[in-house]
């Protein structure tokens, strides 16, 4: 039997996305973001989320889509990666996918320089480029971060 692949899809302009449902901690509407000082540039800001401050990332930035404002009717995809939790401003999460594990494709086989995706998925209606986490900053923006948010707390 194949092995089920659980991912949480998501849109930023017109194109999908997604993350393993196992690093997809909750959805929330995009709410204000208060800015970090000298944090890196990948990063809008931070939120508290029940008590907990957690930095918004912009997915547009690494994805060199055209950066925007965050918008009233933007989510919020709230994600663990191994060292802390991060928001990723995505325009719609369109829910849970479950496929075969057969129909993700290493991204390296479409095209070399795609290390920040997992693979790609076909779908019935198109394909799902599935983000990596762990590789959305660098050594040096995760760096950055983390003195800028020691500062901000």
């Amino acid at each position: 039997m194949n092995e089920l692949v659980r991912l949480v899809v998501f849109l930023l302009d017109g194109q999908r996305y997604a993350l393993p449902l196992s690093c997809v901690t909750r959805i929330v509407c995009a709410v204000e973001v208060m800015p970090i000082p000298n944090a890196p540039a990948i990063v809008f800001g931070a939120i508290n989320l029940q008590g907990s401050v957690i930095p918004v990332l912009d997915v547009r930035q690494r994805f060199q889509l055209r950066r925007r404002e965050i918008g009233v009717a933007d989510q919020f995809l709230i994600a663990q990666t191994l060292w802390r939790s991060v928001a990723l401003v995505v325009d719609e999460a369109q829910g849970l996918v479950e496929c075969d594990a057969s129909n993700v494709v290493n991204p390296n086989l479409i095209t070399p320089g795609l290390e920040q995706f997992q693979g790609v998925v076909k779908l019935d209606d198109g394909l799902v480029l599935i983000h990596d986490l762990e590789k959305f900053l660098s050594l040096d923006e995760a760096r950055a971060l983390d003195e800028a948010m020691e500062h901000a707390e």
